[in-house]
């Protein structure tokens, strides 16, 4: 019987995502990776990242229930903010919101990406602007093989969850979708039938394609996303949707090569506000943002080349952002008096210039940047929604500037496993548009905007040591003072009027954007992790004493901790994997107390929360899991109104699932 020849073997093209190569000087920095099975552990990208002690979002809200005006990410304990005092890239390209700053986590699925670096400690150099307390660098799967992932969930209080990442040699598609019902923030006997859930509806879709061509590499990458969320109060809810678009051109040559850069974000955001009445039975509606369209764009370019011991960089960046918040507020009689349009327009572009030394047991590196930046276009207006009357019309004189930043460092290995390392940096971040233009209304506390705000500037410097044996540790002293930094200063309590914003109810707060003077912070950071066998073992910790001086401007807040800053973190992790099949994973995170505002009288308690999974695989790369989010059920305060109500992150969360990973 004649033999049936095999048929000719295929091999799969994987094509990678045109970045250039890094230049080796990230590790004399405090820098920590997270690869895809770190990422897979969590259904979202925040959620994952809270593995690294000191990153966190403005609250400890999670993006599954918190306001998209929240979900800035910042490093280390100094001072989160909504806007996030960190820069997050995708390959390059910002991810921050133009309007904002702030990042919509739901549009950026882990299953679409292969890896994180997270540079602790102000980024420069290359990063530039935003990048005031470090950077959060993603990088995108690489396309080709068909099927990359596939994540499939479901759980209580209605969570639905499905995400995929697929593609050809020359083409990535990643899209997610989830839905879940929420949990309403406050609990017991204060609850009232003005508190609800906060539900979620999210999705977002994105595909990368790309070619070579003459030895270089071209990609354009297109997004979009869409959510739509509850507050947790009736009549409290936001949406938030956009598009961005990415065009890459990479050249690699003698282990360096050139990047160009293009890229363009456009975003909306509608966010509803209330008053809630005595003993929470009502709301009244306080105010309706419907739009706040706004638009970003820039580009970049960077030539490296190497030769021997050494390798460098030299590029420049370019950023630009507008937009308007419309809005209805001033409720009476059953309906809204007043409307209001307020934004204006930024823009900051900077050159740089940085290089490595590496000698095997010794590595140098420095950079240098020159920024300029502008504020320009400032507008508010209000009027009378039925005479069309002004009632208000504000500008504010144009701004601009030139900050030069750097950043030095050196690592020198001491043994065949132990090295040293200290570094030196300076980084800067301008304002927001919402920062500048945007009043918002969270309850009855009111916060007003300030289009007089300049930029915050970091100076730090770190020393640290580690081994890279069976035992993996790094310990790293640090100092870092912000100042200016722009944080929400309490103007006064109601019930009162105050001049713009005008009256304040009882149990409310009016607070203003200032640059506040400066904070210090220095403490201790480090992490540990050992395998035994099976067994992995890993522990972090961030202890950070950050303090603000308030000086003239704001001396009330002299000797205060910033808000939303704890005094430590501590995070600690175990996976076991049993034969071929089974695999138990644990995640702990361990919160100091925080304080809700800056004069530090709203105290959120300390909190510990548990996460645990169960995965069972049935092939090589398919398995099904188990995952429960705060198993312990812990009552983890996330805010506290002025008249003493507390709000809770979610309770435990259980999740039945399937997931690929190739």
């Amino acid at each position: 019987m004649p033999l049936t020849p095999l048929p000719p073997s295929v091999e799969a093209v994987i094509v990678t995502a045109p970045r250039l190569p890094p230049l080796g000087g990230e590790a004399v920095f405090d820098a920590q990776q997270l690869d895809a099975d770190a990422l897979a552990i969590a259904p979202r990208l925040d959620a994952a990242l809270k593995q690294v002690p000191g990153v966190s979002l403005f609250r400890r809200t999670g993006s599954d229930a918190a306001n998209p005006t929240i979900q800035g990410v910042s490093l280390r304990g100094i001072a989160p903010s909504g806007a996030g005092r960190a820069l997050v890239t995708l390959d390059g390209a910002p991810q921050n919101d133009p309007f904002g700053g702030w990042v919509i986590w739901s549009s950026l699925p882990p299953e679409g990406l292969e890896g994180v670096t997270i540079v602790r400690g102000a980024g420069a150099g290359a990063y530039g602007a935003g990048a005031l307390t470090g950077v959060v660098a993603l990088r995108e799967r690489a396309a080709g093989g068909g099927l990359s992932a596939l994540d499939l969930s479901v759980g209580g209080r209605g969570e639905q969850r499905g995400a995929i990442a697929f593609g050809t040699a020359g083409l990535l598609v990643t899209a997610v979708g989830e839905h879940n019902d929420g949990a309403v923030p406050v609990r017991g006997a204060v609850r009232g039938a003005a508190d609800t859930r906060t539900d979620l509806d999210a999705g977002s879709v994105a595909a990368r394609l790309q070619g070579e061509f003459d030895g270089m590499t071209g990609a354009i990458r297109l997004g979009a996303y869409d959510e739509a969320r509850g507050a947790g109060l009736a009549g409290a809810n936001s949406t938030a949707s956009g598009a961005s678009a990415t065009a890459t051109l990479t050249r690699l040559e003698g282990g360096g090569g050139w990047r160009l850069q293009a890229w363009v974000r456009a975003s909306d955001l509608a966010n509803t506000s209330v008053a809630v009445a005595a003993g929470r039975a009502t709301t009244t509606p306080a105010s309706d943002q419907f739009e706040t369209p706004a638009t970003g764009y820039g580009l970049n370019a960077a030539w490296q080349g190497r030769a021997e011991a050494w390798s460098w960089e030299v590029g420049a960046d370019a950023r630009f952002a507008d937009g308007l918040a419309h809005e209805r507020f001033r409720f009476q009689g059953g309906a809204f008096t007043r409307g209001r349009e307020s934004g204006g327009r930024t823009a900051v572009g900077g050159v740089y210039l940085e290089a490595a030394r590496d000698t095997g047991d010794l590595l140098l590196t420095g950079g240098a940047r020159l920024d300029a930046w502008r504020q320009s276009g400032a507008v508010r207006r209000e009027w009378d929604l039925a005479t069309n009357a002004a009632t208000l019309d504000q500008s504010a004189a144009d701004k601009s500037g030139v900050t030069p930043t750097a950043r030095f460092g050196a690592r020198w290995r001491v043994g065949d496993d132990a090295w040293l390392r200290g570094a030196a940096y300076a980084g800067f971040r301008p304002p927001s548009l919402n920062e500048l233009h945007r009043p918002f209304r969270v309850g009855n506390d009111v916060t007003e905007a300030n289009p007089g705000l300049t930029p915050e500037k970091l100076y730090g410097a770190e020393l640290g040591a580690g081994g890279d044996g069976p035992l993996r540790w790094t310990a790293t002293l640090f100092f870092n003072r912000l100042d200016d930094p722009i944080t929400n200063v309490t103007i006064g309590v109601g019930p009162a009027t105050f001049p713009t914003a005008g009256f304040i109810p009882a149990g409310g707060t009016l607070r203003q954007r200032q640059n506040a003077g400066r904070i210090d912070a220095w403490g201790v950071e480090g992490d540990v992790s050992r395998a035994f066998g099976g067994l992995e073992l890993d522990a972090a910790f961030t202890a950070a004493h950050a303090r603000v001086d308030g000086g003239s401007t704001a001396a009330q807040l002299t000797g205060k901790r910033p808000a939303q800053t704890p005094d430590v973190t501590v995070t600690a992790g175990a996976t076991w994997r049993s034969g071929e099949k089974l695999s138990l994973s644990a995640q702990a995170r361990y919160e100091s107390k925080r304080f809700e505002d800056d004069l530090n009288t709203r105290v959120l308690a300390a909190s510990v929360g548990l996460d645990m999974r169960a995965g069972w695989r049935v092939s090589d790369d398919a398995e099904i899991y188990l995952a429960a989010e705060n198993v312990t059920d812990a009552r983890i305060v996330v805010g506290q109104t002025g008249d003493g109500v507390e709000s809770f992150a979610a309770p435990r969360l259980v999740r039945v699932g399937v997931s690929i990973r190739r």
